[in-house]
């Protein structure tokens, strides 16, 4: 085994580091979760190893393996995860009023970017000799789970809120997972994993609690950092749940600044629901009203995020700030982005499109800026909600005249 460009596991709030070669989740000095754990990196090994050319040809991730805390000897489980394309938008920066441009990490392999974190995960976990692999989810990461352990020849099982989408739950039970539906809310189910884990041994993927779930969610920030390095947005906005991926997504962009490949960095824009606003609260000290998550934005609906202190870390380091949207705001934008530029997206993976429309609005975003939106997950993933952003549908007669009904005014205009 080696991993040699990995130096340490460190404590986010007491410094402790612990040997990255063990399996290990969090900060045994602190009481439950709240010790969660950095990796550190030696970047001079890294540099050493990294010589694939920044042209922007991406197949997947692992273009970045040097930078992924991976054994050398590791067998790499991969569905072609990453290389996701990112897109001008002119008919979306026209409806918002700010030019904008977006990557859809919904194209992944299962429909969602956590594939990046589950890739590593499973990697990991086989290379350690673990036959089980588990987490807790409100969907997507249970459908991500579940395809990459059944690429793995792994056993997995999966905790879900018992509000789960059906749609999302549909993806693990086909690959085979099984499905555990918790009586309870996701951080009840979140809980009984933990617990599953600490009693049998299981590997638990749980993006919050394992350090090495933030370095997989990195790549989308490696990505950018390549996709932009002639024209770096002004603006990096992403979706946050439980925190992991915004912080992924600003690591790896730092990373790529910080090694001279990359001549700027963007600010962090970070979007929650009203109905799930911990970190938010937390990043303006506002005290939260709640701890239970309401939105319609499932795969956000966080109600004790465990990685508060990465993405707070990742906003105020980036100059960047976070705003907060209803749900009926998330369910206009995944209208609009679907009506502008044809990207079909979840609520959660639309709400950066209404978190820019809130930050214009508030004077945050300034109209001569430039923006890059991140989509996180697939459409599929919740047509229920999907039903309710966009119009419904037209029953008519097999008749002409019925189309000619709806359509009278612009027949007689195309017809002059």
């Amino acid at each position: 085994m080696a991993m040699n460009h990995v130096t340490t596991l460190e404590c986010t709030l007491c410094g402790a580091t612990y040997d990255p070669d063990q399996v290990i989740y969090t900060c045994p000095e602190h009481e439950g979760v709240k010790g969660i754990l950095e990796v550190n990196y030696d970047y001079d090994s890294i540099q050493d190893n990294f010589d694939a050319p920044l042209d922007g040809d991406i197949r997947s991730q692992w273009k970045y393996s040097a930078f992924l805390p991976v054994d050398d000897d590791a067998d790499i489980i991969s569905l072609k995860e990453g290389g996701t394309d990112h897109y001008n938008a002119p008919q979306l920066s026209e409806r918002l009023g700010v030019e904008t441009r977006v990557k859809d990490d919904g194209r992944n392999p299962t429909g969602v970017l956590k594939d990046r974190a589950t890739s590593v995960a499973v990697t990991k976990a086989r290379h350690a000799g673990r036959d089980v692999i588990t987490c807790a989810s409100t969907g997507n990461a249970a459908a991500s789970l579940a395809g990459y352990a059944a690429r793995a020849g792994m056993d997995c099982r999966i905790f879900v809120p018992g509000n789960a989408p059906e749609e999302k739950l549909a993806q693990p039970l086909v690959y085979g997972a099984d499905v555990l539906g918790v009586n309870g809310s996701y951080d009840e189910a979140y809980d009984l994993s933990l617990e599953v884990t600490e009693s049998y041994g299981w590997y638990n993927r749980n993006a919050a609690i394992n350090p090495f779930q933030v370095e997989g969610k990195r790549t989308v920030g490696h990505e950018l950092a390549e996709q932009t390095q002639d024209d770096v947005p002004d603006w990096l906005v992403f979706s946050m749940g439980d925190g992991c991926t915004i912080y992924g997504g600003w690591k790896g962009f730092r990373e790529f600044y910080d090694l001279g490949y990359v001549d700027d960095t963007p600010k962090m824009l970070g979007v929650q629901a009203e109905g799930a606003s911990a970190i938010h609260d937390a990043f303006h000290r506002h005290e939260s009203a709640s701890d239970v998550a309401e939105t319609i934005a499932d795969s956000i609906a966080v109600g004790r995020p465990r990685n508060t202190v990465k993405a707070c870390r990742a906003l105020e380091e980036s100059g960047g700030t976070s705003v907060l949207v209803s749900d009926e705001e998330i369910l206009d934008a995944e209208r609009i982005l679907g009506s502008t530029e044809g990207i079909y997206a979840e609520p959660a993976g639309a709400a950066p499109v209404a978190g820019v429309r809130a930050a214009l609005a508030d004077g945050i975003i300034e109209e001569d800026e430039t923006v890059l939106v991140v989509v996180t997950g697939y459409g599929l993933k919740d047509t229920k909600s999907a039903m309710k952003a966009g119009d419904e549908v037209q029953h008519i007669d097999a008749d002409l005249l019925e189309v000619e009904r709806l359509y009278h005014d612009e027949l007689i205009r195309h017809s002059d």
